[in-house]
Protein backbone atom coordinates (compact mmCIF):
# COMPACT_ATOMS: atom_id res chain seq x y z
CA UNK A 1 0.00 0.00 0.00
CA UNK A 2 1.28 3.43 -0.97
CA UNK A 3 0.74 6.14 1.59
CA UNK A 4 0.35 9.85 0.82
CA UNK A 5 3.86 10.49 2.03
CA UNK A 6 5.34 7.95 -0.35
CA UNK A 7 6.16 8.81 -3.93
CA UNK A 8 3.93 7.12 -6.47
CA UNK A 9 5.76 5.23 -9.25
CA UNK A 10 6.02 6.88 -12.63
CA UNK A 11 3.95 4.82 -15.15
CA UNK A 12 6.57 5.12 -17.88
CA UNK A 13 9.38 4.12 -15.52
CA UNK A 14 7.33 1.21 -14.22
CA UNK A 15 6.58 0.11 -17.78
CA UNK A 16 10.29 0.20 -18.62
CA UNK A 17 11.23 -1.90 -15.55
CA UNK A 18 8.63 -4.56 -16.37
CA UNK A 19 9.79 -4.56 -20.00
CA UNK A 20 13.41 -5.10 -18.93
CA UNK A 21 12.37 -7.97 -16.63
CA UNK A 22 10.36 -9.72 -19.38
CA UNK A 23 13.19 -9.20 -21.85
CA UNK A 24 15.69 -10.85 -19.52
CA UNK A 25 13.35 -13.80 -18.75
CA UNK A 26 11.88 -14.48 -22.21
CA UNK A 27 14.21 -12.61 -24.59
CA UNK A 28 12.64 -10.74 -27.51
CA UNK A 29 9.68 -13.12 -27.70
CA UNK A 30 7.62 -11.07 -25.20
CA UNK A 31 7.14 -7.29 -25.28
CA UNK A 32 4.83 -4.78 -23.63
CA UNK A 33 2.55 -2.86 -25.99
CA UNK A 34 0.98 0.27 -24.49
CA UNK A 35 -2.70 0.56 -25.33
CA UNK A 36 -3.78 3.58 -27.39
CA UNK A 37 -6.55 5.24 -25.39
CA UNK A 38 -8.90 7.06 -27.78
CA UNK A 39 -12.01 8.63 -26.22
CA UNK A 40 -15.24 7.44 -27.76
CA UNK A 41 -17.33 10.08 -29.49
CA UNK A 42 -20.32 9.90 -31.75
CA UNK A 43 -19.68 10.21 -35.50
CA UNK A 44 -21.55 13.52 -35.57
CA UNK A 45 -19.37 15.03 -32.83
CA UNK A 46 -16.21 13.79 -34.54
CA UNK A 47 -16.76 15.15 -38.02
CA UNK A 48 -19.15 18.10 -37.83
CA UNK A 49 -17.28 21.38 -38.48
CA UNK A 50 -18.28 24.57 -36.73
CA UNK A 51 -20.47 26.20 -39.36
CA UNK A 52 -21.62 29.22 -37.38
CA UNK A 53 -18.91 30.40 -34.97
CA UNK A 54 -21.06 33.32 -33.87
CA UNK A 55 -18.11 35.65 -33.40
CA UNK A 56 -19.02 39.29 -33.97
CA UNK A 57 -16.68 41.40 -36.05
CA UNK A 58 -15.81 44.74 -34.47
CA UNK A 59 -15.51 47.14 -37.38
CA UNK A 60 -16.77 50.71 -37.65
CA UNK A 61 -14.37 52.46 -40.05
CA UNK A 62 -15.81 54.75 -42.71
CA UNK A 63 -14.26 55.00 -46.20
CA UNK A 64 -13.07 58.60 -45.74
CA UNK A 65 -11.36 57.65 -42.46
CA UNK A 66 -9.47 54.84 -44.17
CA UNK A 67 -8.51 57.12 -47.07
CA UNK A 68 -7.16 59.69 -44.58
CA UNK A 69 -5.10 56.93 -42.96
CA UNK A 70 -3.65 55.83 -46.31
CA UNK A 71 -2.84 59.44 -47.24
CA UNK A 72 -0.40 59.57 -44.35
CA UNK A 73 1.69 56.78 -45.83
CA UNK A 74 1.14 56.60 -49.60
CA UNK A 75 1.97 59.26 -52.16
CA UNK A 76 -0.38 59.74 -55.14
CA UNK A 77 -2.79 56.90 -56.14
CA UNK A 78 -5.87 58.89 -55.09
CA UNK A 79 -8.27 56.84 -57.23
CA UNK A 80 -6.86 53.52 -56.04
CA UNK A 81 -7.02 54.63 -52.39
CA UNK A 82 -10.64 55.70 -52.78
CA UNK A 83 -11.66 52.45 -54.47
CA UNK A 84 -9.92 50.11 -52.04
CA UNK A 85 -10.92 52.05 -48.93
CA UNK A 86 -14.56 52.24 -50.01
CA UNK A 87 -14.98 48.62 -51.03
CA UNK A 88 -13.03 47.19 -48.10
CA UNK A 89 -14.99 49.28 -45.59
CA UNK A 90 -18.22 48.25 -47.27
CA UNK A 91 -17.17 44.59 -47.19
CA UNK A 92 -16.48 44.51 -43.46
CA UNK A 93 -19.34 46.79 -42.44
CA UNK A 94 -21.69 44.55 -44.41
CA UNK A 95 -20.38 41.49 -42.56
CA UNK A 96 -20.99 43.29 -39.27
CA UNK A 97 -24.49 44.30 -40.36
CA UNK A 98 -25.31 40.75 -41.48
CA UNK A 99 -24.20 39.32 -38.12
CA UNK A 100 -26.23 41.85 -36.17
CA UNK A 101 -29.34 41.53 -38.35
CA UNK A 102 -29.30 38.03 -39.90
CA UNK A 103 -33.05 38.07 -40.43
CA UNK A 104 -32.75 40.86 -43.00
CA UNK A 105 -30.67 38.79 -45.42
CA UNK A 106 -31.81 35.24 -44.75
CA UNK A 107 -33.89 35.17 -47.93
CA UNK A 108 -31.05 36.41 -50.17
CA UNK A 109 -29.60 33.56 -52.20
CA UNK A 110 -25.86 33.65 -52.85
CA UNK A 111 -23.26 36.19 -51.85
CA UNK A 112 -21.40 38.74 -53.95
CA UNK A 113 -17.99 39.68 -52.60
CA UNK A 114 -16.08 42.84 -53.45
CA UNK A 115 -12.92 41.01 -54.51
CA UNK A 116 -10.46 43.52 -55.95
CA UNK A 117 -8.23 43.46 -59.02
CA UNK A 118 -5.34 45.94 -58.81
CA UNK A 119 -3.52 46.91 -62.01
CA UNK A 120 -0.31 48.89 -62.06
CA UNK A 121 3.44 48.77 -62.76
CA UNK A 122 5.92 47.44 -60.26
CA UNK A 123 6.89 49.58 -57.26
CA UNK A 124 3.82 51.86 -57.14
CA UNK A 125 2.59 50.71 -53.71
CA UNK A 126 0.07 47.93 -54.41
CA UNK A 127 1.34 45.50 -51.78
CA UNK A 128 2.16 48.30 -49.33
CA UNK A 129 -1.37 49.65 -49.54
CA UNK A 130 -2.98 46.28 -48.81
CA UNK A 131 -0.62 45.66 -45.88
CA UNK A 132 -1.46 49.06 -44.41
CA UNK A 133 -5.19 48.38 -44.69
CA UNK A 134 -4.87 44.95 -43.06
CA UNK A 135 -2.81 46.44 -40.22
CA UNK A 136 -5.27 49.27 -39.70
CA UNK A 137 -8.27 46.94 -39.59
CA UNK A 138 -6.43 44.42 -37.41
CA UNK A 139 -7.19 41.28 -39.39
CA UNK A 140 -4.98 38.40 -40.61
CA UNK A 141 -3.26 39.00 -43.92
CA UNK A 142 -1.31 36.67 -46.20
CA UNK A 143 0.38 37.27 -49.50
CA UNK A 144 0.98 34.71 -52.23
CA UNK A 145 2.55 34.66 -55.67
CA UNK A 146 0.26 33.36 -58.41
CA UNK A 147 3.19 31.87 -60.32
CA UNK A 148 3.94 29.42 -57.49
CA UNK A 149 0.59 27.66 -57.62
CA UNK A 150 -0.79 25.01 -59.92
CA UNK A 151 -4.14 23.36 -60.43
CA UNK A 152 -5.17 20.99 -57.64
CA UNK A 153 -3.85 17.51 -58.38
CA UNK A 154 -0.69 18.63 -60.15
CA UNK A 155 2.81 19.09 -58.76
CA UNK A 156 3.13 22.49 -57.14
CA UNK A 157 1.42 24.56 -54.48
CA UNK A 158 -2.33 24.40 -54.00
CA UNK A 159 -4.18 27.73 -54.04
CA UNK A 160 -6.09 26.53 -50.97
CA UNK A 161 -2.79 26.59 -49.08
CA UNK A 162 -3.21 30.38 -48.90
CA UNK A 163 -6.40 29.90 -46.91
CA UNK A 164 -4.61 27.56 -44.54
CA UNK A 165 -1.80 30.10 -44.19
CA UNK A 166 -4.44 32.61 -43.13
CA UNK A 167 -5.32 30.39 -40.16
CA UNK A 168 -1.64 30.15 -39.21
CA UNK A 169 -1.34 33.93 -39.46
CA UNK A 170 -4.32 34.18 -37.06
CA UNK A 171 -2.47 31.89 -34.58
CA UNK A 172 -4.96 29.11 -35.20
CA UNK A 173 -8.03 31.29 -34.60
CA UNK A 174 -10.31 30.02 -37.38
CA UNK A 175 -13.07 32.48 -36.56
CA UNK A 176 -10.70 35.43 -36.97
CA UNK A 177 -9.14 33.94 -40.10
CA UNK A 178 -12.58 33.79 -41.76
CA UNK A 179 -12.49 37.61 -41.86
CA UNK A 180 -8.96 37.87 -43.28
CA UNK A 181 -7.51 39.23 -46.51
CA UNK A 182 -5.65 37.09 -49.05
CA UNK A 183 -3.47 39.01 -51.47
CA UNK A 184 -2.21 37.30 -54.64
CA UNK A 185 0.45 39.11 -56.63
CA UNK A 186 1.48 38.63 -60.27
CA UNK A 187 -2.00 37.42 -61.17
CA UNK A 188 -1.36 38.48 -64.77
CA UNK A 189 1.15 35.63 -65.03
CA UNK A 190 -1.65 33.02 -64.92
CA UNK A 191 -3.42 34.44 -67.97
CA UNK A 192 -3.55 31.69 -70.58
CA UNK A 193 -1.26 31.74 -73.60
CA UNK A 194 -3.59 32.14 -76.53
CA UNK A 195 -1.22 30.24 -78.85
CA UNK A 196 -0.82 27.26 -76.49
CA UNK A 197 -2.26 23.90 -77.51
CA UNK A 198 -3.15 21.42 -74.76
CA UNK A 199 -3.57 21.64 -70.97
CA UNK A 200 -2.23 24.82 -69.38
CA UNK A 201 -1.74 23.56 -65.83
CA UNK A 202 -0.06 26.62 -64.32
CA UNK A 203 -2.38 29.17 -65.90
CA UNK A 204 -6.00 28.37 -66.68
CA UNK A 205 -5.75 25.52 -64.17
CA UNK A 206 -4.92 27.98 -61.39
CA UNK A 207 -7.77 30.22 -62.52
CA UNK A 208 -10.21 27.33 -62.17
CA UNK A 209 -8.76 26.38 -58.78
CA UNK A 210 -9.34 29.96 -57.56
CA UNK A 211 -12.99 30.13 -58.60
CA UNK A 212 -14.52 28.54 -55.51
CA UNK A 213 -12.31 30.23 -52.88
CA UNK A 214 -12.98 33.61 -54.52
CA UNK A 215 -16.70 33.06 -53.99
CA UNK A 216 -17.49 30.65 -51.14
CA UNK A 217 -16.24 27.19 -50.27
CA UNK A 218 -15.10 25.12 -47.30
CA UNK A 219 -11.36 24.49 -47.28
CA UNK A 220 -9.99 21.50 -45.38
CA UNK A 221 -7.30 22.51 -42.89
CA UNK A 222 -5.93 18.99 -42.49
CA UNK A 223 -4.56 17.68 -45.77
CA UNK A 224 -2.83 14.36 -46.63
CA UNK A 225 0.42 16.08 -47.72
CA UNK A 226 0.81 17.73 -44.29
CA UNK A 227 1.68 14.83 -41.93
CA UNK A 228 2.76 17.12 -39.09
CA UNK A 229 -0.68 18.70 -38.77
CA UNK A 230 -2.27 15.23 -38.90
CA UNK A 231 -0.04 13.97 -36.05
CA UNK A 232 -0.82 17.09 -34.00
CA UNK A 233 -4.53 16.54 -34.53
CA UNK A 234 -4.27 12.91 -33.33
CA UNK A 235 -2.37 13.98 -30.21
CA UNK A 236 -4.90 16.71 -29.47
CA UNK A 237 -7.76 14.23 -29.88
CA UNK A 238 -6.10 11.75 -27.52
CA UNK A 239 -5.75 14.40 -24.81
CA UNK A 240 -9.08 16.20 -25.09
CA UNK A 241 -11.41 13.77 -26.79
CA UNK A 242 -12.56 16.63 -29.00
CA UNK A 243 -12.00 17.21 -32.65
CA UNK A 244 -11.41 20.83 -33.57
CA UNK A 245 -13.03 22.52 -36.52
CA UNK A 246 -11.35 21.06 -39.60
CA UNK A 247 -12.61 23.46 -42.27
CA UNK A 248 -12.62 27.18 -42.90
CA UNK A 249 -15.26 28.93 -44.99
CA UNK A 250 -14.15 31.59 -47.49
CA UNK A 251 -17.48 33.42 -47.59
CA UNK A 252 -16.12 36.49 -45.75
CA UNK A 253 -12.47 36.25 -46.80
CA UNK A 254 -11.64 39.14 -49.11
CA UNK A 255 -9.37 38.35 -52.07
CA UNK A 256 -7.22 41.09 -53.59
CA UNK A 257 -5.17 40.24 -56.68
CA UNK A 258 -2.71 42.40 -58.57
CA UNK A 259 -0.38 42.47 -61.53
CA UNK A 260 1.49 44.74 -63.93
CA UNK A 261 -0.51 43.48 -66.96
CA UNK A 262 2.07 44.30 -69.60
CA UNK A 263 0.36 44.35 -72.98
CA UNK A 264 -3.10 45.14 -71.60
CA UNK A 265 -3.07 48.82 -72.71
CA UNK A 266 -2.59 47.70 -76.32
CA UNK A 267 -5.63 45.40 -76.07
CA UNK A 268 -7.77 48.20 -74.63
CA UNK A 269 -6.52 50.74 -77.14
CA UNK A 270 -7.27 48.35 -80.01
CA UNK A 271 -10.86 48.04 -78.78
CA UNK A 272 -11.21 51.78 -78.34
CA UNK A 273 -9.80 52.50 -81.80
CA UNK A 274 -12.16 49.95 -83.26
CA UNK A 275 -14.96 52.03 -81.73
CA UNK A 276 -13.50 55.16 -83.33
CA UNK A 277 -12.37 56.68 -80.06
CA UNK A 278 -9.02 58.36 -80.51
CA UNK A 279 -6.52 60.16 -78.32
CA UNK A 280 -5.94 63.62 -79.73
CA UNK A 281 -4.21 65.27 -76.79
CA UNK A 282 -0.45 64.71 -76.57
CA UNK A 283 0.46 62.59 -73.56
CA UNK A 284 3.55 60.90 -72.21
CA UNK A 285 3.76 57.13 -72.48
CA UNK A 286 3.00 56.55 -68.79
CA UNK A 287 0.10 59.03 -68.73
CA UNK A 288 -1.36 57.50 -71.86
CA UNK A 289 -1.01 53.98 -70.45
CA UNK A 290 -2.77 54.99 -67.21
CA UNK A 291 -5.61 56.77 -69.02
CA UNK A 292 -6.11 53.80 -71.34
CA UNK A 293 -6.16 51.17 -68.56
CA UNK A 294 -8.76 53.19 -66.66
CA UNK A 295 -11.15 52.37 -69.52
CA UNK A 296 -10.75 48.63 -68.92
CA UNK A 297 -13.70 46.27 -69.43
CA UNK A 298 -14.20 42.60 -68.69
CA UNK A 299 -13.81 41.74 -72.37
CA UNK A 300 -10.28 43.16 -72.30
CA UNK A 301 -9.30 40.86 -69.45
CA UNK A 302 -10.80 37.89 -71.30
CA UNK A 303 -8.84 38.88 -74.39
CA UNK A 304 -5.74 39.11 -72.19
CA UNK A 305 -6.14 35.46 -71.24
CA UNK A 306 -8.52 35.16 -68.30
CA UNK A 307 -11.62 32.99 -68.26
CA UNK A 308 -14.93 34.81 -68.03
CA UNK A 309 -15.87 33.04 -64.76
CA UNK A 310 -12.62 34.20 -63.18
CA UNK A 311 -13.08 37.81 -64.34
CA UNK A 312 -16.63 37.80 -63.00
CA UNK A 313 -15.37 37.08 -59.48
CA UNK A 314 -13.22 40.25 -59.50
CA UNK A 315 -15.87 42.96 -59.82
CA UNK A 316 -13.80 45.81 -58.32
CA UNK A 317 -10.86 47.18 -60.30
CA UNK A 318 -8.30 49.74 -59.15
CA UNK A 319 -5.69 51.20 -61.49
CA UNK A 320 -2.41 52.54 -60.09
CA UNK A 321 -0.42 55.38 -61.65
CA UNK A 322 3.29 55.28 -62.41
CA UNK A 323 5.46 57.33 -60.05
CA UNK A 324 7.47 60.34 -61.21
CA UNK A 325 10.78 61.54 -59.76
CA UNK A 326 8.81 64.14 -57.78
CA UNK A 327 6.58 61.39 -56.35
CA UNK A 328 9.63 59.38 -55.30
CA UNK A 329 11.04 62.45 -53.55
CA UNK A 330 7.74 62.91 -51.68
CA UNK A 331 7.98 59.29 -50.55
CA UNK A 332 11.44 59.91 -49.05
CA UNK A 333 10.20 63.12 -47.41
CA UNK A 334 7.28 61.35 -45.74
CA UNK A 335 8.15 60.85 -42.03
CA UNK A 336 6.50 57.42 -42.15
CA UNK A 337 8.48 56.04 -45.08
CA UNK A 338 10.24 52.79 -44.14
CA UNK A 339 13.28 53.45 -46.37
CA UNK A 340 14.74 56.37 -44.41
CA UNK A 341 13.61 54.92 -41.07
CA UNK A 342 15.31 51.64 -41.96
CA UNK A 343 18.61 53.39 -42.73
CA UNK A 344 18.38 55.28 -39.46
CA UNK A 345 18.04 51.94 -37.70
CA UNK A 346 20.98 50.48 -39.65
CA UNK A 347 23.32 53.23 -38.46
CA UNK A 348 21.79 53.38 -34.97
CA UNK A 349 22.79 49.73 -34.56
CA UNK A 350 26.39 51.04 -34.47
CA UNK A 351 25.57 54.04 -32.27
CA UNK A 352 25.56 56.48 -35.22
CA UNK A 353 22.85 59.10 -35.68
CA UNK A 354 22.25 59.89 -39.37
CA UNK A 355 20.26 62.83 -40.79
CA UNK A 356 19.38 63.48 -44.42
CA UNK A 357 19.61 66.77 -46.29
CA UNK A 358 16.59 67.67 -48.40
CA UNK A 359 18.68 68.16 -51.55
CA UNK A 360 20.19 64.71 -51.08
CA UNK A 361 16.71 63.15 -50.95
CA UNK A 362 15.84 64.89 -54.23
CA UNK A 363 18.99 63.56 -55.89
CA UNK A 364 18.39 60.03 -54.60
CA UNK A 365 14.83 60.16 -55.94
CA UNK A 366 16.08 61.26 -59.37
CA UNK A 367 18.58 58.39 -59.43
CA UNK A 368 15.87 55.93 -58.42
CA UNK A 369 13.54 57.18 -61.16
CA UNK A 370 16.14 56.29 -63.79
CA UNK A 371 15.91 52.63 -62.75
CA UNK A 372 12.26 52.51 -63.85
CA UNK A 373 11.23 50.23 -60.97
CA UNK A 374 9.04 52.67 -59.05
CA UNK A 375 9.54 52.97 -55.30
CA UNK A 376 11.66 49.81 -55.30
CA UNK A 377 14.41 51.81 -56.98
CA UNK A 378 14.61 54.05 -53.92
CA UNK A 379 16.03 51.25 -51.81
CA UNK A 380 18.90 50.51 -54.19
CA UNK A 381 19.54 54.22 -54.73
CA UNK A 382 19.83 54.88 -50.98
CA UNK A 383 21.90 51.76 -50.36
CA UNK A 384 24.31 52.58 -53.17
CA UNK A 385 24.93 56.07 -51.77
CA UNK A 386 25.38 55.06 -48.13
CA UNK A 387 27.18 51.71 -48.39
CA UNK A 388 30.77 53.14 -48.17
CA UNK A 389 29.82 55.01 -45.00
CA UNK A 390 27.95 52.07 -43.48
CA UNK A 391 31.09 49.98 -44.03
CA UNK A 392 33.71 52.37 -42.60
CA UNK A 393 32.03 54.54 -39.93
CA UNK A 394 31.20 51.74 -37.41
CA UNK A 395 34.95 51.15 -36.95
CA UNK A 396 35.54 54.83 -36.13
CA UNK A 397 34.43 57.02 -33.25
CA UNK A 398 31.91 58.87 -35.41
CA UNK A 399 28.54 59.33 -33.71
CA UNK A 400 26.93 61.94 -36.00
CA UNK A 401 26.56 61.53 -39.74
CA UNK A 402 25.09 64.48 -41.68
CA UNK A 403 24.19 62.99 -45.08
CA UNK A 404 24.33 65.84 -47.61
CA UNK A 405 24.68 65.88 -51.41
CA UNK A 406 28.44 65.92 -50.84
CA UNK A 407 28.35 62.18 -50.12
CA UNK A 408 27.43 61.68 -53.80
CA UNK A 409 29.84 64.18 -55.34
CA UNK A 410 32.81 63.88 -52.96
CA UNK A 411 32.30 60.48 -51.34
CA UNK A 412 35.90 59.77 -50.32
CA UNK A 413 36.60 63.32 -49.09
CA UNK A 414 33.50 63.33 -46.84
CA UNK A 415 34.32 59.85 -45.55
CA UNK A 416 37.92 60.81 -44.74
CA UNK A 417 36.74 63.90 -42.87
CA UNK A 418 34.32 61.88 -40.73
CA UNK A 419 37.00 59.27 -39.99
CA UNK A 420 39.76 61.76 -39.15
CA UNK A 421 37.73 64.47 -37.36
CA UNK A 422 34.34 63.05 -36.29
CA UNK A 423 33.84 65.86 -33.74
CA UNK A 424 34.72 68.68 -36.10
CA UNK A 425 32.70 71.88 -35.52
CA UNK A 426 31.66 71.99 -39.18
CA UNK A 427 30.25 68.47 -38.92
CA UNK A 428 28.34 69.36 -35.73
CA UNK A 429 26.90 72.52 -37.27
CA UNK A 430 25.78 70.69 -40.41
CA UNK A 431 24.25 67.92 -38.32
CA UNK A 432 22.37 70.37 -36.07
CA UNK A 433 21.07 72.17 -39.15
CA UNK A 434 19.70 68.93 -40.56
CA UNK A 435 18.09 68.06 -37.21
CA UNK A 436 16.31 71.41 -37.12
CA UNK A 437 15.19 71.10 -40.74
CA UNK A 438 13.84 67.60 -40.12
CA UNK A 439 11.99 68.73 -37.01
CA UNK A 440 10.35 71.60 -38.91
CA UNK A 441 9.30 69.25 -41.72
CA UNK A 442 7.82 66.71 -39.32
CA UNK A 443 6.10 69.42 -37.27
CA UNK A 444 4.41 70.75 -40.41
CA UNK A 445 3.40 67.23 -41.44
CA UNK A 446 1.92 66.54 -38.00
CA UNK A 447 0.06 69.86 -37.90
CA UNK A 448 -1.33 69.24 -41.40
CA UNK A 449 -2.57 65.79 -40.33
CA UNK A 450 -3.15 66.53 -36.65
CA UNK A 451 -6.93 66.22 -36.67
CA UNK A 452 -6.78 62.76 -38.23
CA UNK A 453 -3.85 61.66 -36.10
CA UNK A 454 -5.35 62.84 -32.82
CA UNK A 455 -8.84 61.66 -33.77
CA UNK A 456 -7.57 58.15 -34.39
CA UNK A 457 -6.57 57.88 -30.72
CA UNK A 458 -9.30 60.12 -29.30
CA UNK A 459 -6.60 62.54 -28.22
CA UNK A 460 -7.50 66.24 -27.87
CA UNK A 461 -5.44 68.18 -30.41
CA UNK A 462 -3.27 71.14 -29.40
CA UNK A 463 -0.45 72.86 -31.28
CA UNK A 464 1.83 72.26 -28.31
CA UNK A 465 1.25 68.51 -28.64
CA UNK A 466 2.00 68.68 -32.36
CA UNK A 467 5.31 70.45 -31.73
CA UNK A 468 6.11 68.02 -28.93
CA UNK A 469 5.46 65.07 -31.24
CA UNK A 470 7.83 66.54 -33.84
CA UNK A 471 10.49 67.10 -31.17
CA UNK A 472 10.17 63.49 -29.99
CA UNK A 473 10.26 62.16 -33.56
CA UNK A 474 13.50 64.00 -34.32
CA UNK A 475 15.22 62.30 -31.38
CA UNK A 476 13.82 58.78 -31.68
CA UNK A 477 13.50 56.35 -34.59
CA UNK A 478 9.74 55.98 -34.90
CA UNK A 479 7.06 56.63 -37.45
CA UNK A 480 4.58 59.37 -36.67
CA UNK A 481 1.87 56.92 -35.60
CA UNK A 482 4.15 55.45 -32.94
CA UNK A 483 4.95 58.95 -31.66
CA UNK A 484 1.27 59.83 -31.34
CA UNK A 485 0.63 56.54 -29.53
CA UNK A 486 3.41 57.46 -27.10
CA UNK A 487 1.81 60.84 -26.41
CA UNK A 488 -1.62 59.22 -26.10
CA UNK A 489 -0.22 56.78 -23.52
CA UNK A 490 1.09 59.71 -21.49
CA UNK A 491 -2.27 61.47 -21.80
CA UNK A 492 -4.10 58.41 -20.47
CA UNK A 493 -1.64 58.11 -17.58
CA UNK A 494 -2.40 61.71 -16.62
CA UNK A 495 -6.14 61.03 -16.66
CA UNK A 496 -5.55 57.99 -14.45
CA UNK A 497 -3.60 60.18 -12.01
CA UNK A 498 -6.65 62.43 -11.71
CA UNK A 499 -8.83 59.42 -10.88
CA UNK A 500 -6.29 57.96 -8.47
CA UNK A 501 -5.93 61.27 -6.60
CA UNK A 502 -9.71 61.46 -6.20
CA UNK A 503 -9.92 57.84 -5.04
CA UNK A 504 -7.23 58.32 -2.38
CA UNK A 505 -8.04 61.83 -1.14
CA UNK A 506 -11.62 62.52 -2.23
CA UNK A 507 -10.32 65.59 -4.07
CA UNK A 508 -11.31 66.00 -7.71
CA UNK A 509 -8.42 67.64 -9.56
CA UNK A 510 -8.71 68.44 -13.26
CA UNK A 511 -5.61 69.31 -15.25
CA UNK A 512 -6.06 72.09 -17.80
CA UNK A 513 -4.77 71.41 -21.33
CA UNK A 514 -1.62 73.51 -20.84
CA UNK A 515 -0.86 71.53 -17.67
CA UNK A 516 -1.35 68.24 -19.55
CA UNK A 517 1.06 69.41 -22.27
CA UNK A 518 3.61 70.31 -19.59
CA UNK A 519 3.31 66.89 -17.94
CA UNK A 520 3.47 65.01 -21.26
CA UNK A 521 6.65 66.87 -22.13
CA UNK A 522 8.22 65.84 -18.83
CA UNK A 523 7.19 62.23 -19.40
CA UNK A 524 8.44 61.77 -22.97
CA UNK A 525 11.69 63.67 -22.34
CA UNK A 526 12.41 61.35 -19.41
CA UNK A 527 12.31 64.14 -16.82
CA UNK A 528 9.60 62.34 -14.83
CA UNK A 529 7.19 59.41 -14.90
CA UNK A 530 3.70 58.69 -13.63
CA UNK A 531 4.77 57.41 -10.20
CA UNK A 532 7.24 60.21 -9.51
CA UNK A 533 4.80 62.84 -10.71
CA UNK A 534 2.00 61.50 -8.49
CA UNK A 535 4.22 61.56 -5.43
CA UNK A 536 5.24 65.16 -6.18
CA UNK A 537 1.60 66.08 -6.77
CA UNK A 538 0.67 64.81 -3.30
CA UNK A 539 3.57 66.67 -1.73
CA UNK A 540 2.68 69.96 -3.44
CA UNK A 541 -1.13 69.97 -3.31
CA UNK A 542 -2.65 67.40 -0.93
CA UNK A 543 -2.53 69.34 2.36
CA UNK A 544 -3.42 72.70 0.87
CA UNK A 545 -6.40 71.37 -1.10
CA UNK A 546 -7.61 69.34 1.90
CA UNK A 547 -7.55 72.48 4.05
CA UNK A 548 -9.58 74.41 1.49
CA UNK A 549 -12.02 71.51 1.16
CA UNK A 550 -12.53 71.35 4.94
CA UNK A 551 -13.13 75.10 5.22
CA UNK A 552 -15.32 75.56 2.15
CA UNK A 553 -16.69 72.12 1.24
CA UNK A 554 -15.29 72.49 -2.27
CA UNK A 555 -13.56 69.40 -3.65
CA UNK A 556 -13.11 70.23 -7.35
CA UNK A 557 -10.02 72.15 -8.47
CA UNK A 558 -8.58 73.04 -11.88
CA UNK A 559 -4.79 72.78 -12.10
CA UNK A 560 -2.95 74.89 -14.67
CA UNK A 561 0.62 74.81 -15.90
CA UNK A 562 1.41 77.82 -13.69
CA UNK A 563 0.03 75.92 -10.71
CA UNK A 564 2.39 73.01 -11.37
CA UNK A 565 5.36 75.35 -11.70
CA UNK A 566 4.47 77.33 -8.56
CA UNK A 567 2.13 75.32 -6.31
CA UNK A 568 2.62 77.54 -3.24
CA UNK A 569 1.56 80.68 -5.08
CA UNK A 570 -1.38 78.81 -6.62
CA UNK A 571 -2.62 77.60 -3.23
CA UNK A 572 -2.12 81.02 -1.64
CA UNK A 573 -4.15 82.70 -4.38
CA UNK A 574 -6.81 80.00 -4.14
CA UNK A 575 -7.14 80.45 -0.36
CA UNK A 576 -7.55 84.21 -0.74
CA UNK A 577 -10.22 83.72 -3.39
CA UNK A 578 -12.16 81.27 -1.26
CA UNK A 579 -11.95 83.51 1.83
CA UNK A 580 -13.14 86.43 -0.28
CA UNK A 581 -16.06 84.36 -1.52
CA UNK A 582 -17.01 83.40 2.05
CA UNK A 583 -16.91 87.05 3.17
CA UNK A 584 -19.04 88.11 0.23
CA UNK A 585 -21.65 85.47 1.04
CA UNK A 586 -21.66 86.50 4.72
CA UNK A 587 -22.21 90.18 3.87
CA UNK A 588 -24.99 89.27 1.48
CA UNK A 589 -26.82 87.42 4.24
Amino acid sequence: MITNSEKKPDPKKLEKEIGDFLSKKFGDNVKIVSPLMVPQKSPVEETAPLKNPGKKIDFDLKPEELVAYLDRYIVKQDDAKAILATKICTHFNRIKYAEQSPETIRDIVGSIKNNVLMIGPTGVGKTYMVRLIARKIGIPFVKGDATKFSETGYVGGDVEDLVRDLVREADGDIELAQYGIIYIDEIDKIASSRNLIGADVSRTGVQRALLKPLEETDVELKVPHDPISMIQEIERFRKTGKREQSTINTRNILFIVSGAFSGLPEIIEKRLNAQSIGFGAPMSRSDKSYKVIRKIKSEDLIEFGFESEFVGRLPVRAVFEELTAKDLYQILKNPNNPIVLSKKLDFAAYGIDIRFEDDLLKKLAQNAFKENTGARGLVSSVERALLPFEKALPSASCRKFPATTAILKKTQRVLDQLLESPEDDAVDKTFDRLVQAEQQTVEQYILDNWQNLAGEYNLPATHARGRLAAHYYSRHINDVGSVIRKINTCYNEIKNIELYFFKNHDINIIFEEDAIDHIIEAFILGQSNADAFYQQLQTDFKLGLKLIMEKTGRNRFFITRKALLSPERFLETLVKQELSNIETKTETK
